[in-house]
């Protein structure tokens, strides 16, 4: 009874270590398709907000990321389903993306937060330069306000 739970639990053992999908022929690198999957990510964003940018500059999605990283569609299917297959490492790829687009979201806040103070202080300074009396007011700033 023992050997025959012993067998069962090692062939489960065994048989959960193969691979369900093959190692494509071509593999792309963890990295790579890291990289791949975050520009994907950005250019979906870009063509959900401002399709006609895209449009007018002729770029179609997927034919740009085939160039940009020299790989070609049917690449990039298999070596997508093979690092789905694997979900610890589609885990670790995705979490690579997703920390550069949080990044590159912070950034973006850090700047738009800048914009908005410097738009702020400019319409206070505008604010307190006419409520001045005209007589405060240097010539070069009356000429501002006319």
């Amino acid at each position: 009874m023992k050997k025959a739970v012993l067998y069962i639990f090692c062939v489960c053992l065994i048989s959960c270590g193969e691979k369900v999908v093959q190692e494509p022929e071509q593999l792309i690198s963890k990295e790579k398709m890291a990289d791949i999957l975050y520009d994907l990510a950005i250019l979906t964003a870009a063509k959900n907000t401002s399709t006609a940018i895209l449009v007018k500059n002729k770029i179609e999605t997927m034919e740009y990321l085939y160039t940009k990283y020299s790989v070609d569609s049917i690449q990039f299917v298999e070596n997508n389903l093979y690092y789905a297959s694997m979900p610890a490492d589609y885990v670790a790829i995705y979490a690579e993306v997703d920390s550069r687009l949080e990044s590159v979201q912070k950034k973006m806040e850090e700047v738009q937060k800048i914009k908005a103070d410097s738009i702020r202080k400019a319409n206070d300074k505008a604010k307190d330069l006419q409520n001045k009396p005209t007589s405060d007011v240097m010539p070069k700033e009356q000429d501002a306000l006319r």
